[in-house]
């Protein structure tokens, strides 16, 4: 019988050590946190730089009224989200907002700056807060997105998981397991 040397056959999977994307900008980026990270005990860098090597599902994007939402309690802080800032129609009255982000919509942007609001980037936040003084990390919630509501099995009792269905009319995923008349009812 063999011997299982070394452990390379049960290595587990670990997180990101870079991120997958051959975006200049963001390779920059990374290499600016790698180094604050390293020569820095804020924790906030170490956060940041995380979140720079995660996937696009893992960087959810958060809207202007949350972001507003939060911001009202910490007035003279930075909103710092690893993602997209997105508008929001519903937020009638844009507060005066500082925000640092990686993407910001074109509408949320005029919306911002209008309000007389700023937005920075990452290299600039490093300059203005190396540590992660007087910032607000916030991120959007992973679950909004609609493939998350079909996840498990739908139709199954107690299950709320929502089918693939082409339609939603009368004739579609109305009878066995819908109604008792027809066969059970769920």
């Amino acid at each position: 019988m063999g011997i299982d040397t070394g452990k390379k056959h049960h290595a587990k999977k670990r997180a990101r050590t870079a991120p997958r994307s051959d975006d200049v900008y963001l390779r920059l980026l990374v290499k600016l946190y790698r180094f604050l990270a390293r020569r820095t005990d804020a924790s906030f860098n170490k956060v940041i730089l995380k979140r720079l090597f995660m996937s696009r599902v893992n960087r959810p994007p958060l809207s202007l009224s949350r972001i507003a939402k939060y911001s009202a309690k910490n007035k003279d802080k930075i909103a710092v989200i690893v993602g997209t800032v997105t508008d929001d129609a519903r937020l009638l009255e844009v507060p005066k907002l500082k925000i640092a982000a990686l993407r910001v919509t074109e509408t949320a942007r005029a919306r911002i700056l209008a309000a007389g609001g700023e937005i920075l980037t990452f290299d600039q936040l490093a300059l203005r807060a190396p540590t992660g003084k007087k910032t607000l990390l916030l991120r959007g919630r992973k679950t909004a997105r609609e493939a998350v509501k079909h996840f498990g099995a739908a139709g199954v009792p107690g299950s709320h998981a929502k089918p693939y269905v082409r339609s939603k009319g009368r004739k579609f995923e109305r009878a066995r397991g819908r109604r008792a008349s027809r066969g059970y009812k769920n």
